[in-house]
């Protein structure tokens, strides 16, 4: 997922010394916990900025993140690869298993090769009309939450269908599990 846009709302206050901050939603934060507490999903912050901001945050969140990053299809295939930094987390999974939330145009090379791509509802006009899941809240301000919270409660209905586990199985790493209360499945996208 992308940090600036999706983490936060966008916005970023300056101090006469070119310090930066940025605001992020602690309800977000919390639904992200809880979906890397669920143990299936395999999370990364995938930043153009280089700034200790993203850092700071992913550590918090326990998140991992690749910050200063222009290519960021090249990036992600690093890591999925197994090869790309920030504990080559992605090993083992392929594209087709990446739910992927960008907000801005930066964002649309990656968007265009996941599995399902989400963005939020304040995210430029491209992203919103390319994204497979358009999340019902703005950056920084519970677009994630509610995402998480969707995912979550797809694994718990997965669970309770199958008899089986703790609802953790079904993960944010793949969009096809997805039915139409959470948002269109990556085969269903425009």
């Amino acid at each position: 997922m992308d940090f600036d846009g999706v983490h936060t709302d966008d916005l970023v206050t300056t101090d006469q010394d070119g310090h930066e901050a940025v605001r992020c939603s602690r309800r977000d934060g919390l639904g992200l916990g809880l979906l890397r507490a669920a143990g299936r999903q395999r999370l990364l912050i995938l930043s153009k900025e280089t700034s200790s901001v993203v850092d700071a945050r992913a550590r918090k969140l326990q998140i991992a993140a690749l910050t200063g990053i222009d290519d960021k299809v090249a990036a992600l295939d690093r890591w999925l690869a197994g090869s790309g930094g920030a504990e080559s987390g992605g090993a083992g999974l392929d594209w087709a298993d990446v739910l992927y939330v960008g907000n801005d145009v930066n964002d649309r090379a990656v968007m265009a090769r996941v599995g399902l791509s989400a963005c939020p509802s304040d995210a430029h006009p491209l992203i919103l009309a390319e994204a497979g899941w358009v999340l019902p809240a703005p950056g920084g301000r519970g677009a994630l939450r509610a995402m998480c919270e969707a995912l979550l409660a797809a694994g718990a209905d997965k669970a309770a269908e199958t008899g089986t586990g703790t609802g953790a199985e079904t993960g944010a790493e793949t969009g096809t599990d997805m039915d139409a209360d959470m948002g269109p499945s990556a085969e269903g996208r425009g």
